[in-house]
């Protein structure tokens, strides 16, 4: 499916009066609880406005006006546009993640091991378990991350294991099986100068690999060909969704489901989604904002991931333009920040 741009609506500079803000907050609140218009009455009764409900049609009129709402039909109540959730979510949302939710990620982070790829598609489960929408977690690319340490282990003497650990917190292994046989001492030299040859590099790097012909230069030459030829394969990022089987609950629409599922599928399509936001830090595509027109229903929650400072990734939660934003905003912000401690080695329990 290609990437069929819409135009991006033009951001909401100008702030609502008290009044007026309230209103679109139950509005906004109200429709995400019930997925049915909102009435003026319904507002009187649930804002925390001292006027009659006379005066909140009258100002929900103003707020149809001026784009905030929108009434499906001449005798309904209204509901919000984009640009209503965007000034919801700009102004009005703040949440803060429930108790239990936070002792949910405080245990899991204490408890997750594994190589990094285990512990992105585990935290993508958790986090569609937690909202239940679906969740999007990216993984950098192995291939700018620099390599702490490389070992290679003597299996046998013409079989040989090369473990690379690298600094994003992922370990990559290769099998070796030279044409000559090695002894284990030749292998634990191997291994030390593969050490002092790749520690700080990355496989992008390019060293200078001994040119001599004994069987450690040999075993050298071989690991750093191995590492080198496997960067297409570890040159992606890597793209974890949980979830997916939330799309039909979360739309009302087959086609919507349908188009949102499409787009799922293609992992280009999700990372190339995903990065647009990533300079942004926590921050929310909603609706057209997205420029992707099949998303057109969807908002998008992002919060980047990083290690020492160099973005390592993120944590993504895709729903319905009318998403618990609080809840989600909350959900990813506090999920990329464990995640980032765990990748950094940091206590995820306290």
């Amino acid at each position: 499916m290609a990437r069929r741009m819409v135009p991006r609506p033009a951001a909401v500079v100008v702030d609502l009066d008290a009044r007026k803000a309230t209103i679109l907050e139950a509005v906004v609140i109200e429709h995400i609880d019930t997925a049915q218009p909102v009435g003026s009455s319904a507002v009187a009764a649930s804002a925390d406005l001292d006027v009659s409900s006379a005066t909140v049609r009258s100002e929900m009129v103003a707020l149809e006006r001026e784009g905030y709402l929108a009434q499906p039909h001449t005798s309904a109540g209204r509901i919000p546009t984009d640009k209503g959730y965007r000034y919801f979510v700009d102004h009005l949302a703040s949440g803060v993640l429930g108790t239990v939710q936070q002792q949910q990620v405080k245990d899991f982070f204490a408890g997750v091991r594994g190589e990094v790829e285990d512990v992105l598609e585990q935290t993508s489960t958790l986090l569609s378990k937690m909202t239940r929408y679906t969740s999007v977690v990216v993984g950098a690319s192995h291939a700018h991350a620099s390599i702490l340490s490389v070992q290679l282990v003597n299996l046998d003497s013409r079989h040989h294991l090369l473990v690379t650990v690298f600094s994003d917190g992922s370990v990559v292994k290769h099998s070796l099986s030279p044409s000559f046989e090695a002894t284990h001492s030749e292998v634990m030299e191997a291994s030390r100068q593969l050490n002092a040859l790749l520690i700080g590099t990355t496989l992008e790097s390019r060293v200078q690999v001994p040119s001599r012909h004994d069987h450690e230069a040999s075993l050298v030459r071989e690991a750093v060909a191995t590492l080198h030829a496997s960067q297409p394969v570890m040159d992606g990022e890597q793209v974890f969704i949980g979830g997916s089987s939330n799309v039909a609950q979360a739309f009302d629409g087959v086609e919507t489901v349908r188009q949102v599922l499409a787009i799922l599928e293609q992992e280009l399509l999700v990372v190339s989604l995903v990065q647009d936001m990533l300079n942004q830090g926590l921050s929310v595509a909603i609706g057209s904002e997205h420029g992707y027109e099949p998303l057109l229903a969807c908002a998008l929650v992002v919060a980047p991931v990083t290690i020492d400072g160099s973005p390592a990734g993120a944590v993504g939660l895709l729903g319905p333009t009318r998403m618990k934003y609080k809840e989600a905003m909350a959900a990813a912000e506090v999920v990329s920040a464990q995640l980032t401690r765990h990748f950094a080695g940091e206590d995820c329990s306290a």
